[in-house]
């Protein structure tokens, strides 16, 4: 199946923490790492989160930058990207921003096991897709969003998607803002979570290796852009 460019963006502290450890949302970057970030949105088809940066953080991922909300409109898109939740059971609330701020189309990935009682609610706002039995099936979403014509899809996490995202292969390159500060705390959400690979590849795929392409000083961090090795871009085919 081919699928879109898939690329995660993250800020994370220096100790690789992403948010503290009641999870609540925190200031990471500065101000040139944040308009770094806008330019990715506005040139990106689609930006993807997980139900639990929605609930946690109830971001808008908007286009901020009103000049690249025109220049977007002036080649036939909308001011800002389509915005994609991955939310197994239809968890995401009504009123979230995301759902309620800005122009643009929605899309909600959800599972079978979603309650067709909330689905009906979410679909007033939002475009519904059905991939998976247990939880969405990230391979089938990102084949049908090619399908859909998007060629580049930005990974906004949290650390559990981009979890799934990685130990499925389904992610091309890595943009890491590391800033100064330690966050600590050992139930504190890092980068990646959720299962964490074994020595010896018994989990799908083996470890994931990386070669950085750019390292550069930003604000009062550091950013670090990095290639997924073996992955092939845009349009690639993915096994299975």
């Amino acid at each position: 199946m081919t699928r879109p460019f898939v690329f995660i963006n993250a800020a994370m502290s220096a100790d690789g923490k992403i948010s503290t450890v009641e999870r609540k949302q925190t200031r990471i970057s500065g101000t040139e790492d944040i308009d770094r970030v806008d330019s990715l949105k506005a040139g990106s088809d689609a930006i993807m989160v997980g139900i639990g940066t929605i609930l946690a953080d109830n971001p808008s991922l908007t286009v901020k930058s009103e000049s690249r909300r025109e220049k977007r409109d002036k080649v036939g898109k909308d001011a800002n990207p389509i915005r994609i939740v991955v939310d197994s059971t239809a968890r995401t609330p009504v009123d979230a921003e995301i759902l309620n701020k800005g122009e643009g189309k929605r899309i909600i990935a959800v599972s079978q096991r979603a309650i067709l009682e909330d689905i009906d609610l979410l679909s007033k706002k939002a475009d519904i897709l059905v991939c998976g039995t247990e939880k969405v099936d990230l391979k089938e979403l990102l084949h049908i969003l090619w399908l859909r014509g998007l060629r580049r899809v930005m990974v906004e996490g949290g650390a559990t998607l981009n979890w799934s995202l990685i130990s499925e292969q389904l992610v091309d390159e890595i943009y890491t803002y590391i800033g100064n500060m330690i966050l600590g705390g050992e139930r504190a959400p890092t980068l990646v979570d959720g299962e964490g690979f074994k020595l010896g590849g018994e989990t799908t795929g083996g470890i994931v290796k990386l070669e950085l392409l750019r390292m550069v000083k930003l604000d009062a961090g550091l950013l670090l852009q990095w290639r997924v090795q073996g992955s092939q871009g845009s349009g690639f085919t993915v096994p299975g």
